[in-house]
Order: structure tokens, then C-alpha cells, then sequence
């Protein structure tokens, strides 16, 4: 049980992972160090750092437990402080994975780790290097004041040699937590914007998270909860929010096609008052009785066929469009409101063709970063992340504005009631738009 000091502030155990870059191992580690502590018969929570989509799906396989995303700058501190607090009255442990490399961006994981006096251990892999990983190790240690390492978990080590030369050149206060051989049995598999959805490979990824667990164990991890810190997290209280849904009923497309939905944004809506119905464009035929609709990211570039094979839900798209309902579309949401979209084999399909324009997935390099989305109503945080590109696109209504660079960010498109970007909201940052997205009548009545 977790103890409460006169402050009702809650001690949990938690412990931050982190990296010197990406492809490092931090999600595999993650996911198998949660599943490892899972059959010890933990409760663990995990959190991910950043807006991730895909990580949090292997994650809350891997531990039994809901993932949130945390960002300070998309979610702001005292949402970041209301998650860690509430997970910590229920949860016997916490687990944060970082993003990217431990002082990438701005807020980076460091910040994250620093904010709530989180331990953090290095996952590194050291293939083709020995003392130097030692070195990148306390420079990455020593680099912050206030940022605290636990120790290094050496990925890739490949022999006890490995592992000596390695853990000779560290300093006592920085422990070598573990040596991990490298293991393709639990490496998790990958596509164009990151991992496998975990929906795609239940059986798959469990067989990978028992192996992962037995390779942790084997690497003399599983006392490793010595390494975590006893943290206090203080409470938090998130803004109530007024019932300005109540009543309005919102489809939501939810499948194989569109997945990349912030549970957070369902609570939001939730708390707004609005009454939920989830639909799959690819397997039904109609979207259902519904007063707006919300078409998410995800990957219908690997879907195109079967979207648009499927003419009835197209026509049902098209038709709730014509009659003016509200719509908003996101990233995957705004490719298939297109003309046609061209998938990665090339071949192009036509899609619902309620806003003018045509997507392509072309190029190996895409946009990605935090940016604002600006609408009439008010602004709301939101990040990019794809590889498509639209063509022959109406005049925007505005664009993005990127988090640190002056150059415009992600153009938000207005046709009538459809609102469509490639950006993808966090529906927390500004509930207050989200209502008058979904119900623009209120447009005059909320304070922006």
C-alpha cells in the first residue's frame, strides 16, 4: 500500500527510462520490464512521453493497465501532476518511457523526469562500442543538477567481456543495471510511422512480452525495484467542465484504419456531456444516429482498398456532410475526406470526397512536431506526424503554429462544418473549442 503524508500527497515507487536516441530499445525494455513486475503480481502503470499513439498500445498490453501520454508543453503540468497522482493511489509502481533522447525537445524527457523528481535509468545500445557507451553514459547523467540516473541498462551487450569492459569504465554511482543480449524473439515490430498497432498481434506480442520478461529475469533484473525512486506526487485537480455536450451524440470511427485516439480526448468529451458511438469505415455500413462526427488518425493508406470498396459508408459520410453536421478530421480522418487517397503500392482509390483534394503517400520524410492549432473559436494544442502528402487542397482557414520555428505549421481546413488538419488535437488543452467543434452553435456563447 502506498503511504499518505498529512498533505494527502501519495509515495509511489516509479522510475523513469530513457535513452541517448531513438532505436535504443526503450519501448521493448519498457514493455517487458512492466510485464516482468506484472507477474510478480504488481500493479504497474505506465505513462510515455510525448504524443504517441502506437507505444501506449503495446504498453497497456504489456502491463494490464491504461497508458497515458504525458507532455508538459501539450498537457501542461498540472495535468501531467492530476495522471501521476491518480495512478499512484492505485498503481504499486509507475513506469514513465521517454521520448526520443533523454534532453531532446523542448519540454524533453529530462524536463518530465525533473518536474516530478523521477530516477531515470539509461537504456543504451552499446553494440560496437564499450567504454565509450560508459562515457555517453555520465555525460548524460552529469549533465543536469536536478536530473537524478539510477544506472545504465546496457542493450546489445553481446559477451561477459562486453559487459566488463563497459562496466569497469563506469563510476560507483552509476551502476550498470543490466546487460541485455540482443534477442530478435522480443524485438517489436515496426512500419512507417512506428511500431505495430498492438490490435494487429495480441497473440503475437504476448508471446514477445513473456519472452521479454524471462530475458530481464535472466539479465538479473528482477530485483531492479531497489532502483526505483519513492516519489511523492501531490495532488491535482483537473478544471471542472461545463455540460456544453450534453445531449449531442458523436460517431467516432474507430478500426484497424483509425485507431489514433488520446483516451483523454474520450474522457474530455465524456465530461462535456456528449454521448459516444464508436463505427469501423471499413467493416459497417452506415455511420450511426449521430449529431457530429470525429474521424481520427490512423492508417488507412493500408486500407484504401477496402475503404473504398466500402460504398455504402462512404455515401454515409457524404451524405451526413451534405446535411451540414458537424465533422472534424484528423491527420488519417482528413485523407479519407479527400477525392482519392494513393497508397503506398501506388494505387490510388477514391475516398469520401467531402473536401476537395488528394492524398498521397510519397516521400520517405514527413512533418512532425508540436505546433497550436489556430481556430476562430480559440486555439488548441496538437502535434503532426505523418509521411502522406495532399494535393490541389482549398484555402486554409490557417495553420499551425509551430511550437519553436517561426515557419507555418499544418494548414486547418473549413468547409461549412467540417473541420479537418492534419493535426491531431489534445482535446485538454482547450475543451471550450472542442464544443464548439463538435456543436459550433455554442460558438457565441463560450468564453474563447
Amino acid at each position: 500500500m502506498n503511504a499518505l503524508n498529512n498533505q494527502d500527497s501519495v509515495f509511489c515507487p516509479a522510475l523513469f527510462l530513457t535513452a541517448p536516441a531513438s532505436g535504443q530499445g526503450k519501448t521493448t525494455v519498457t514493455a517487458a520490464l512492466a510485464r516482468m513486475l506484472k507477474r510478480q503480481g504488481k500493479v504497474v502503470r505506465v505513462f510515455k512521453t510525448g504524443p504517441d499513439y502506437l507505444d501506449p498500445q503495446i504498453l497497456a498490453q504489456a502491463s494490464g493497465e491504461h497508458v497515458e501520454q504525458l507532455d508538459l508543453w501539450m498537457a501542461g503540468e498540472n495535468y501531467c501532476r492530476y495522471q501521476f497522482y491518480q495512478a499512484a493511489k492505485e498503481a504499486d509502481l509507475i513506469i514513465v518511457e521517454g521520448a526520443m533522447g533523454m534532453f531532446d525537445g523542448n519540454p524533453s524527457s529530462a524536463d518530465l523526469a525533473a518536474t516530478f523528481n523521477i530516477p531515470m535509468a539509461i537504456v543504451m545500445d552499446v553494440k560496437a562500442m564499450a567504454q565509450t557507451a560508459a562515457i555517453m553514459a555520465m555525460g548524460l547523467a552529469n549533465h543536469r543538477s536536478d536530473v537524478k540516473v539510477a544506472g545504465l541498462i546496457a542493450n546489445s551487450c553481446s559477451t561477459e567481456r562486453h559487459r566488463q569492459l563497459i562496466e569497469e569504465a563506469l563510476p560507483e554511482s552509476l551502476p550498470l543495471l543490466a546487460t541485455l543480449p540482443k534477442s530478435e524473439s522480443i524485438a517489436l515490430p515496426e512500419r512507417h510511422l512506428g511500431l505495430v498497432q498492438a490490435s494487429e498481434m495480441r497473440d503475437e506480442l504476448e508471446q514477445r512480452f513473456e519472452a521479454g520478461a524471462d530475458w530481464l529475469v535472466a539479465a538479473g533484473l528482477e530485483n531492479i525495484l531497489q532502483r526505483f525512486g519513492n516519489v511523492e506526487f501531490k495532488p491535482s485537480q483537473l478544471p471542472l467542465l461545463e455540460a456544453h455536450l450534453q445531449g449531442t451524440t458523436i460517431a467516432i470511427a474507430k478500426d484497424e484504419a483509425f485507431s489514433f485516439i488520446y483516451q483523454a480526448n474520450l474522457l474530455v468529451l465524456q465530461k462535456l456531456g456528449a454521448d459516444l458511438k464508436f463505427f469501423s469505415p471499413l467493416h459497417d455500413s452506415l455511420i450511426p444516429q449521430a449529431d457530429a462526427l470525429w474521424l481520427p488518425g490512423g492508417y488507412p493508406e493500408l486500407h484504401t482498398k477496402k475503404l473504398a470498396n466500402n460504398v455504402s459508408m462512404l455515401n454515409s459520410i457524404k451524405e451526413f456532410a451534405a446535411a451540414e453536421k458537424p465533422i472534424l478530421a484528423e491527420c488519417g480522418g482528413l485523407l479519407y475526406c479527400l477525392e482519392s487517397l494513393t497508397d503506398l503500392n501506388n494505387e490510388t482509390y477514391p475516398m469520401a470526397n467531402i473536401l476537395a483534394g488528394e492524398g498521397a503517400m510519397k516521400g520517405k520524410r514527413g512533418c512532425q512536431g508540436m505546433q497550436t492549432a489556430i481556430f476562430p473559436e480559440g486555439e488548441i494544442r496538437a502535434h503532426a506526424h505523418h509521411r502522406s502528402r495532399s494535393f490541389n487542397m482549398p484555402e486554409p482557414l490557417s495553420y499551425g503554429r509551430r511550437q519553436h520555428h517561426p515557419a507555418p505549421g499544418e494548414a486547418v481546413y473549413r468547409d461549412k462544418n467540417l473541420n479537418a488538419s492534419y493535426l491531431h488535437l489534445f482535446f485538454p488543452s482547450n475543451p471550450s473549442v472542442i464544443s464548439c467543434l463538435f456543436k459550433p452553435e455554442l460558438a457565441d456563447g463560450i468564453n474563447k
